[in-house]
């Protein structure tokens, strides 16, 4: 099963794909809630380079690693990657009234796909407000 999220980021492209492909920004968006955070992140933004984010509950009930593999990069358009047997595929368009983000992935059998998509959502509504906030803060 397919899964598809997507939002429109009012900032321009190249900060909006900085944020998306920078460790130290990561770490601050990278949440669906305030009680879970990303306490460390990698990129090697390159296919065949290596990507890594450890998602903990603040609490330190859970945590995991979200990794996987770029399989294609072309800068300001899309990154493809593979995490496990799953794929994805994050597009940026820019547009009059923004950014348009548009994450693809393959969705997993343990969780509902509302469930997934839901999650997912939270997560680029969190990278959305980052990028604005840091805009405005400058």
């Amino acid at each position: 099963m397919k899964i598809i999220v997507s939002t429109v980021v009012v900032a321009p492209l190249q900060e909006v794909w900085r944020a998306y492909t920078t460790p130290e920004d990561i770490k601050l968006w990278n949440t669906a809630s305030p009680d879970w955070h990303t306490t460390a992140a990698s990129v090697d933004l390159r296919p065949g380079g290596k990507f890594s984010s450890r998602m903990e509950a603040k609490d330190g009930s859970f945590g995991f690693d979200f990794a996987g593999e770029y399989t294609k990069v072309v800068p300001l358009q899309f990154i493809e990657y593979a995490f496990g047997d799953r794929v994805g595929l994050v597009e940026f368009k820019d547009g009059g009234e923004g950014v348009t983000i548009t994450v693809t992935f393959d969705g997993e059998q343990t969780h509902s796909e509302e469930h997934q998509r839901t999650g997912w959502q939270a997560i680029l509504d969190s990278f959305s407000r980052h990028v604005v906030g840091k805009l405005a803060s400058q």
